[in-house]
């Protein structure tokens, strides 16, 4: 099982990245993505994920606005576009495998695999 993020980098506030997350190894459709982000000195936190068809996305409640959740089963590829970033947004951000596929949980127990993570910096 491996997964891939891409699409981070160095933007100003203000600005939009689009987070990609490639998968392969398993059964992608059959199982929910989730996205964490770790910002230094700071835990990991839940910014939300997307159920084994796309059709339900969930967000974490300060993160509703900004960024939205989809997924390609073509691809094997789940996406996270952030918008309007500020500088509490800076992290490093993963998707992860769920274990389930119904729904994307806010518990990182219930994710069986990682990715290496994409660094996300909003400075001016």
């Amino acid at each position: 099982v491996q997964l891939v993020e891409s699409g981070g980098g160095l933007v100003q506030p203000g600005g939009s990245l689009r987070l990609s997350c490639a998968a392969s190894g398993f059964v992608f459709m059959d199982y929910a993505i989730g996205w964490f982000r770790q910002a230094p000195g700071k835990g990991l936190e839940w910014v939300g994920g997307v159920n084994w068809d796309g059709n339900r996305r969930d967000y974490a409640e300060s993160m509703k606005g900004p960024f939205t959740n989809s997924r390609d089963n073509r691809k094997n590829t789940v996406y996270l576009q952030i918008n309007n970033l500020e500088s509490e947004d800076s992290a490093v951000y993963y998707c992860a495998k769920s274990k389930r596929g119904f729904k994307a949980s806010v518990t990182g127990d219930d994710y069986d695999h990682w990715g290496q993570g994409t660094q996300v910096t909003v400075s001016s």
